[in-house]
Order: C-alpha cells, then sequence, then structure tokens
C-alpha cells in the first residue's frame, strides 16, 4: 500500500474506541477519518470529539466508503463475526476487539472471509504489543531466570450488578471470562503456550452470566493459577516464579505498566515511560501490515487467535457456560 495516510473508520464509537481514537491521533501518517453508530447522534459526537470528517449511522455506509481503508470494530463481542465479515466482503481492512468473537466456529468463519477477500484481518488484543509485556515474553523464552514453576494472573473489579450494562449482558458475551478473563488466559499461553489440561470452576449471576471464575493451567513442568471476577476489584497483576527470580507484571498488567524482577533478595523496578493509553502500538503494527499488503500478523496470528478461542471454549465447556 503506497498511500501515505492510512484512513480509519470505527464501528461502535464507546468506551475502548474513546481510548483507540485518542492514540490514533498520536501515530504519524494516520489518521481517524469515519465513524458509523446505529445512533447518528453518537456517531457525530465521537467524529467532532476527534475531528474525523465522517460520521454515519449505518455500519453499510461506512464500509462502502471508499476512502476508509481500515475499520476498528469496537462493538460487543456477540456482533464481532457479522461486523468483521462486512467489512471483509467490502475490502476493507479489519482491527478486531478482543475476544475476536464468540466462539471458535466464528472466528473460522472471520479468517475464511479474510482469506477469500484476500484481505487484512486482526485480533486487537493490545497487550501483546506492549513493550514492558514482550520485555517479560524475552526472559521467559530465554530462560534467563530458569523455567517457569508457576504463573499466577488475575483480572477483577466491581461494578454493581446491572443488566443494562453490556458487562452483565450474556445474549452479547458479558460475564467475567470473555471480558477480562481472556487476559489471564492470554498471559498463560503467550507465555508457557498449550496446558496439558485445564481445571475450572466457576459462580454466576442469576440471569446466567459468570460473575467468577478460576482456572488452572496443568503443564508438564509448571501451573498457571488464573482468575477473573466482577464481584470484587483484585491486583491484576502476573507473577512468574521462575527457578532464579521471581517476575512480576504490576497492576493492570494488560495495559502500560511496570515490571519488577526480584533476584537473590534485591528487587528491580523497570519503568517504561509511555505516553500513551497503548493502543498505539498495535495500531502501528497493524499499519505496517497494511503497508506491506500483508493479510496475517505475525504476531497476532490467525493460529493464536485459534488458540486462545479454542482455550475459551474448552473453559466454558467445563464450567457450562453457553451462550
Amino acid at each position: 500500500m503506497q498511500k501515505k495516510t492510512i484512513k480509519w473508520g470505527i464501528i461502535g464509537p464507546g468506551k475502548i474506541a474513546n481510548k483507540f481514537a485518542t492514540d490514533l491521533a498520536t501515530i504519524k501518517d494516520a489518521e481517524l477519518f469515519a465513524v458509523a453508530s446505529r445512533n447518528k447522534e453518537k456517531a457525530v459526537d465521537f467524529a467532532k470529539k476527534y475531528n474525523a470528517p465522517k460520521a454515519y449511522n449505518s455500519y453499510l455506509e461506512l464500509v462502502e466508503d471508499a476512502e476508509v481503508d481500515a475499520v476498528y470494530i469496537a462493538t460487543p463481542h456477540s456482533f464481532h463475526k457479522e461486523h468483521a465479515i462486512l467489512c471483509l466482503q467490502h475490502k476493507k481492512a479489519v482491527l478486531c476487539e478482543k475476544p475476536f468473537a464468540m466462539n471458535l466456529q466464528e472466528v473460522e468463519e472471520m479468517i475464511a472471509v479474510a482469506k477469500k477477500n484476500n484481505v487484512l484481518l486482526m485480533e486487537a488484543l493490545w497487550t501483546y504489543f506492549l513493550p514492558h509485556y514482550n520485555y517479560v515474553l524475552d526472559i521467559i523464552r530465554s530462560e534467563k531466570f530458569g523455567k517457569v514453576l508457576t504463573l499466577e494472573s488475575d483480572f477483577g473489579f466491581y461494578n454493581t450488578y446491572n443488566t443494562d450494562s453490556r458487562v452483565f449482558k450474556k445474549e452479547v458475551g458479558g460475564g467475567s471470562l470473555l471480558d477480562i478473563g481472556i487476559y489471564p488466559i492470554f498471559a498463560a499461553l503467550s507465555s508457557l503456550g498449550n496446558p496439558v489440561s485445564i481445571e475450572a470452576e466457576a459462580s454466576f449471576f442469576e440471569n446466567g452470566a459468570d460473575s467468577e471464575c478460576n482456572i488452572i493451567f496443568n503443564y508438564k513442568t509448571a501451573k498457571a493459577f488464573l482468575k477473573s471476577t466482577l464481584l470484587e476489584k483484585t491486583p491484576t497483576k502476573v507473577i512468574f516464579t521462575l527457578e532464579k527470580a521471581i517476575v512480576i507484571i504490576n497492576t493492570r498488567f494488560h495495559e502500560p505498566t511496570t515490571v519488577s524482577v526480584i533476584e537473590n533478595g534485591s528487587e528491580e523496578l523497570i519503568d517504561f515511560n509511555y505516553k500513551t493509553i497503548g493502543y498505539n502500538f498495535e495500531t502501528e503494527h497493524f499499519n505496517q501490515l497494511l503497508r506491506e499488503d500483508k493479510k496475517e500478523s505475525n504476531i497476532m496470528t490467525f493460529e493464536f487467535s485459534r488458540n486462545l478461542i479454542k482455550t475459551l471454549d474448552k473453559v466454558r465447556n467445563i464450567i457450562g457456560l453457553e451462550y
């Protein structure tokens, strides 16, 4: 792609789209060009806020806009497949929020449509592109401090139960597992690979959405203890206990944060001096793929996305969660 400025469209101008748009403004040779919402007023307000020239009240209008190069999909999980396929069929490159879709079958459909139309598609799991996270992955993969013995990762916050909120709506994939449990599971899969076996138990809200999930990944020489909850605020860290050190991705591990390395009784704190919310890293990677005419990320590969949703499906099956 020789075009100098990549023109982005956003479908679903909610909370996460605001963060994406904020960081998009920091990226050279990229701009927010169009916004679409089923509520025209929302689209207009969002477009004004981020200086986007176009606001649409239909997703079809946005994907039919010949000037749009790439689309960021930030709608609820249950709509990801439908909206991604709409974009791909109109030859728009797609960066789709995590979880990619509701289950493996939907993810496979999205990938098949992307391949059929020869269009770039990537799951927007932004943590994979953050410098602090890659710093820790390098430590784990190089075995600098030996092998991993245990991994502990949690993600929890408290909101008053409210079925009007997307977070609690089971029909759109609400509940702790798909919304935030994906992050601890991602931490285990990206650092240790696939477990030999999985144990899981969960509690549920009255509408059937999971309120809390406790998971153990069993590996040949390690264990991962993972938790997601909407019942309490938790430290939201990743703690790797290795043979010769403890490496901690500090609070809010999934977003820009610090890393602690504890070795021989002394602790080193590594600060990555982030200047943005952190969405720019995945977006710059995606822009580069687009410019190089690539159809798949070499970091957030189709295989990794398949594996991630497959693992989420397995956990759902164990705890008896069906959508």
